[in-house]
């Protein structure tokens, strides 16, 4: 039980650092108010575990290795709090339909890749 456990927060560390980097390099290419950064990481980390959902599902891949992808890696990866965090301060700068939009895009689009993800796993099944 110990060892799932340390395994689970290396693998959230590892997918904390993923998010760092990829945050980082996307912040330096796009310099606008938009939060896309966040936006990407968690239409990400969706689509992966749409994807490890459908093979766990259909038991391509067993439980513990899922566990340590989607509440590990892909916990630590994605960030729905900062997502929350900047649409609250995107309101505050009376930044109105941008914080709506990106209330609506942080909700529908990662609902969507996880339906994507899904499917792809279970091609050919």
């Amino acid at each position: 039980m110990m060892g799932e456990f340390l395994l689970v927060c290396a693998c959230g560390g590892l997918g904390a650092v993923a998010r760092f980097v990829l945050n980082t390099s996307i912040q330096r290419w796009w310099n606008r108010v938009f939060p896309l950064s966040t936006l990407v990481i968690n239409i990400t980390a969706a689509f992966f575990a749409g994807i490890a959902a459908s093979a766990y599902f259909y038991q391509t891949v067993g439980y513990f290795t899922y566990l340590l992808f989607v509440a590990g890696f892909l916990g630590g990866f994605s960030t729905f709090s900062t997502a929350i965090n900047e649409m609250v301060s995107l309101a505050k700068s009376n930044r109105i339909v941008m914080a709506l939009g990106y209330f609506a895009a942080t909700v529908i689009i990662p609902f969507l890749m996880i339906v994507l993800g899904w499917w792809i796993g279970a091609m050919g099944r």
